[in-house]
């Protein structure tokens, strides 16, 4: 299986989860000697695992790695594509042609390449799991975040429930989590304690997410448990959005 995104926060978390099921990894991120440490630290707990670093937007560098996965393994069963994210708050008019390209590259056309590259691979197995990560702000305006940002996770719910259509009748399902605001480093950083204790009131169980939270809801969608779970995006906000 392969998570990208996997060098911290939720990626990382996700991979450990998937790592004390047994799961054969892949783990992917832009930032090599960061995914390194997190495939180090999954195979001191004996798990098996390769790790990449790559630009998963980038159809070249996906392929590269998508064709060592089938070298070693010769299937892909799940692909998780976390990867992506924004590192800072700010105004739709200031933002520049460039950042906004980069968000909606960095969080959705990445989910377009990955899932793409695997495709072929999943349709020959007649079996294969993809599982999408969205946002609250997806949906919703419980929380403020960028208009490309916002754009881009709505954009990635659009394009699971029409990959989930199209490609249901190979046996492959295509689903997407949702995730509320998460306490992971990044999200941190964007916002001061006292903000971060203001926001957590707002959310009917008063706190933010962990991640182990949202890996919990990815490890469900691509479990045996969720066969019949298909083109679903599944809110795991605390409340924060209710659809």
């Amino acid at each position: 299986m392969i998570v990208t995104g996997a060098a911290r926060g939720i990626g990382a978390v996700t991979a450990e989860a998937f790592a004390r099921e047994g799961a054969r990894l892949a783990v992917v991120d832009i930032d090599s000697s960061a995914v390194e440490v997190t495939a180090k630290r999954l195979r001191e707990t004996g798990a098996d695992v390769m790790a990449f670093g790559a630009d998963v937007a980038a159809p070249a560098d996906v392929r590269r790695f998508v064709d060592a996965i089938i070298q070693r393994w010769a299937r892909v069963d799940v692909l998780v594509n976390n990867a992506g994210g924004f590192a800072t708050m700010r105004l739709t008019e200031d933002i520049s042609d460039e950042e906004w390209d980069s968000i909606v590259r960095s969080n959705l056309t990445s989910a377009f390449v990955c899932a793409r590259a695997v495709l072929p691979l999943m349709k020959r197995q007649r079996a294969g799991r993809i599982v999408n990560l969205a946002s609250v702000v997806a949906r919703g305006g419980a929380v403020r975040v960028t208009s490309h940002y916002a754009a881009a996770k709505a954009g990635v719910v659009g394009f699971t429930r029409n990959l989930a259509l199209e490609v249901g009748p190979e046996g492959i399902t295509v689903n997407a989590v949702a995730p509320g605001t998460t306490a992971t480093d990044r999200v941190k950083a964007l916002r001061t304690p006292e903000q971060t204790r203001e926001l957590a009131q707002t959310i009917p169980v008063r706190r933010l997410g962990e991640p182990s939270e949202i890996a919990d809801a990815i490890l469900f969608l691509a479990s045996d448990a969720a066969s019949f779970v298909n083109g679903a995006t599944l809110d795991v906000n605390g409340g924060q959005v209710m659809a």
